[in-house]
């Protein structure tokens, strides 16, 4: 782990932890380190900047900084901090749309969200993929999305559970889990999807269980009590509510105590009442839903609300209260309706995604199209469009036209899979030369070109000259090249490829394995 994501790792923690002030100004000092512009900074620190925003209530400014992570990230072309600038980005624009309806764009959100997805597929480096993957997490539980919510914090706790050096405690996402099934059953509760709810039950008491079993530094007592409160809860609905609603009270009561304010507090009141009620503790179920009820912030969670005071109108209709019933069908005529926009969300993530794959598979297919299948580089095919395209600006841009010398002495002695390998070999040190500052193809045969934006001649016969000493360098090869240099403006890039072209055959008519520039007055360069 490379030394300022070390630090980084260290103040996306403080951030979340309350010193969000001081990791916001050590991260600003680091991203001013290169050049003094904090546009110039690493990704890594323009992330903990979004996320001491976030820390700090501004979701505007976390928004800014977003943004100027994702530009970052492309410019080291890191996919996992691209992906997690768009997933904060994403369930921050939520946040702003619910208090302003202007705010409001789902399209844009699901695109930010399915878009970081195919972003973070591979990524490497393990702190970015998994903030990444808790960033989507974040934006597809903030939509109740929680089928697409699940993937992430899975593979969240499989990066973290085989990486030491990784941020957290892997229990944490363990929990998380737990949770989203927790909250997925108490939705289905509601709408009258009672097996369903239970096989998700089912699903967050084994998530509990193991992040009981696997807790550990310096908070391993809070978290495990917390995993053993979801475990209870996991209980109320199916096997031994009586047990599980006497473990409720007492993992509640400890984390009290502990000062926790974490909401699996208020997540487990419904819990404990179905399970006091089920074990035919009645009026004690409705001591515990009327204290709950009064306790609800009134800028709380609505889901936690509404199974609340569902709970409590459930048991009051049990006993014969009219109004509880009246309030109880109101509330899920409610529910059901919140439940089918969760599902024509869900629908409309699920065709992003598949208009996302297509869009994927549609440019695998044009990059095919324009690419050398033996040496892996641009064919003439995409030289051509570039020229085409460069034609219209208005930069400078050199050209060098490639060809091979002795190439057909590699095919006669030693065979034409010999040939090919030696044509990837050169290939792959022309590519290492233009190092993505340009345009590498291969014309056909041994003859290859190279577009340079913004280059002028010498320093483009400079980077042709590192290109002869790297093919000479290949080991067991003896080809060796010889390189036309040309350079000029875009509107009259032809001439340049002309003149380019001339120069080289001017090299090779005088022995090859050199460099000529297309000037007047130019005699071939020594290389």
């Amino acid at each position: 782990m490379r030394e300022t994501t070390r630090q980084a790792v260290r103040l996306l923690e403080q951030a979340q932890t309350g010193d969000a002030s001081t990791a916001l100004a050590e991260a600003e000092a680091k991203l001013r380190e290169a050049t003094g512009d904090i546009a110039d900074g690493p990704a890594c620190m323009h992330f903990v900047r979004a996320v001491a925003f976030l820390a700090g209530g501004d979701p505007r400014k976390a928004i800014a900084a977003a943004e100027l992570t994702l530009h970052a990230a492309a410019r080291e072309d890191s996919g996992g901090w691209q992906a997690a600038a768009l997933g904060t980005r994403a369930w921050q624009r939520l946040r702003l749309g619910e208090a302003d309806a202007a705010e409001h764009d789902l399209d844009g959100v699901l695109r930010d969200l399915v878009t970081a997805e195919a972003l973070v597929a591979g990524e490497p480096d393990p702190v970015a993929a998994v903030n990444a993957r808790v960033a989507i997490a974040i934006g597809y539980y903030e939509l109740r999305l929680y089928e697409l919510v699940e993937p992430q914090f899975r593979t969240a706790y499989e990066m973290s559970s085989t990486d030491a050096e990784q941020n957290g405690n892997r229990a944490m996402w363990l929990l998380n889990l737990a949770e989203i099934h927790l909250r997925w059953a108490l939705e289905l509760y509601q709408v009258g999807q009672v097996a369903e709810a239970e096989s998700h039950t089912a699903g967050a008491e084994a998530y509990a269980r193991r992040a009981a079993a696997e807790v550990d530094g310096a908070d391993a007592d809070t978290w495990r009590d917390n995993a053993l409160l979801f475990e209870a809860c996991s209980r109320a609905d199916r096997h031994d509510p009586a047990s599980a609603a006497v473990d409720i009270a007492y993992y509640t009561e400890r984390l009290e105590k502990r000062g926790f304010t974490g909401p699996a507090l208020t997540l487990s009141r419904p819990f404990q009442g179905v399970a006091l009620s089920r074990s035919g503790h009645i009026e004690e179920a409705l001591r515990v839903m009327e204290a709950a009820v009064a306790a609800l912030p009134p800028d709380g969670e609505w889901l936690i609300a509404a199974s609340t005071y569902r709970t409590q109108a459930v048991l009051m209709a049990n006993q014969g209260s009219r109004e509880a019933k009246a309030t109880l069908a109101y509330g899920d005529t409610l529910a059901a309706a919140l439940w089918r926009q969760r599902l024509n969300t869900l629908h409309a993530a699920r065709t992003v995604h598949d208009l996302e794959a297509l869009r994927q598979q549609h440019e695998q297919m044009a990059r095919a199209v324009e690419l050398d299948p033996l040496t892996g580089v641009a064919n003439r095919r995409a030289f051509d469009r570039a020229l085409a395209e460069a034609a219209t600006g208005s930069q400078r841009i050199a050209v060098l036209i490639i060809d091979t010398d002795g190439f057909k002495q590699i095919n006669d002695t030693y065979g034409h899979a010999a040939g090919d390998s030696a044509l990837r070999a050169i290939a792959a040190a022309l590519a290492a030369q233009v190092d993505g500052r340009g345009l590498l193809a291969r014309l056909g045969g041994d003859e290859f070109a190279v577009l340079l934006d913004d280059t002028c001649a010498a320093e483009a016969a400079a980077v042709a000259v590192r290109m002869v000493h790297a093919v000479r360098d290949i080991p067991d090869c003896p080809a060796t090249l010889s390189i036309g240099v040309a350079d000029g403006l875009a509107t009259a890039l032809p001439d340049a490829v002309a003149r380019a072209d001339e120069a080289m055959y001017e090299i090779k008519r005088a022995g090859g394995d050199g460099v000529r520039v297309s000037e007047p007055g130019t005699t071939a360069m020594a290389a």
